[in-house]
Parts: C-alpha cells; sequence; structure tokens
C-alpha cells in the first residue's frame, strides 16, 4: 500500500506522536515518553484509543448501545491519558477514537493525518511477551508503516523515562 507522503517538518506543519490508548497498565508508559518528547521538540501529540464494534447484535439497539458504551469507555480512557500527558509534560492532547480492526484503524488514522511522524507503543511486562499489540505491529507488519514505530519498555520508572525522553 502506497501511504501520502509525511508533512511534518514543512512550513505550517509540525510532527505528531501517536500514542494507542488501551487499558493495559504500561500504555502510560508510552504517554509519558511522547508527552516528553513532544514537549521537549515542540511537536503535537495524538491520543487513539480504537474500540472494536459489536458483532451481532444489531437487533433490537443492543449494538446501539454497546457501541455507546464502547465510545464512553475510550473517552474515559484518553481523558486519563491525557492527565498523565498534562502532568508529566505541561502538553495538551489530540484524542482520537475510532470504532474498527486496531491495526486498519491505526493505519487509517496515519494516512488521514500526514503530521504523524512516530508511532509510540509500550511493551508489556509479563512473561507472555510484549502484547498483542506490540507482537502485530513491530512484527511483520512494521515494514509497512509509513512512519517509525517506536517502543517504550512497559517496566521504566517515571524518571528513567525522563531520562531518555527529554
Amino acid at each position: 500500500m502506497a501511504y501520502s507522503r509525511r508533512r511534518s517538518y514543512e512550513p505550517g506543519h509540525r510532527p505528531k506522536f501517536l500514542v494507542i490508548i488501551d487499558e493495559t497498565h504500561e500504555c502510560a508508559r508510552a504517554v509519558r515518553f511522547a508527552a516528553r518528547r513532544v514537549a521537549r521538540l515542540g511537536a503535537k501529540l495524538v491520543l487513539l484509543s480504537v474500540s472494536e464494534p459489536p458483532d451481532g447484535f444489531e437487533w433490537l439497539g443492543v449494538g446501539d448501545v454497546m457501541r455507546a458504551e464502547a465510545e464512553e469507555e475510550a473517552q474515559e480512557r484518553l481523558e486519563q491519558a491525557a492527565e498523565i500527558a498534562r502532568e508529566a509534560a505541561g502538553v495538551q492532547s489530540e484524542l482520537v477514537i475510532r470504532m474498527g480492526a486496531k491495526t486498519g484503524e491505526i493505519l487509517k488514522v496515519i494516512e488521514e493525518d500526514e503530521d504523524i511522524s512516530f508511532l509510540v507503543l509500550a511493551a508489556g511486562t509479563a512473561s507472555e511477551g510484549p502484547g498483542p499489540l506490540v507482537t502485530s505491529l513491530a512484527g511483520k507488519a512494521a515494514s509497512t508503516y509509513p512512519v517509525p514505530v517506536v517502543i517504550v519498555p512497559g517496566g521504566l520508572s517515571d524518571e528513567e523515562i525522563d531520562a531518555i525522553a527529554g
């Protein structure tokens, strides 16, 4: 798939760091890292939450209720992540909610916003591995992404993140 050219450093544009917000504990590590980098570089921060649409519940409006609940939960997660970014580096965040398959929606957001320069994820600390999102996006799919994928180790402390992110 051919992607549109990034415009992050052209006149009238600023680079953006895209962080995927989910219910995992390590997600806060990615937010802190990206917020610190954004503040240091004068860039912008985009927080994205993707919810899978409900399957097979279209009768009696149940699907609509489930979608509304998923959007409400996503909004709450985004607001919590935005607070982490404000506390960590004093940056404001652009909040984006999407419904659909996570990988596909992430690619759509990147394609729609030519200023997104980096995708920031946090690796899980569990013995099962870095987590499904990191595994899928940083594995064979990473070579097809139009921006670099930055993976923040989920076990880093605030002080360790601040020391490397600025």
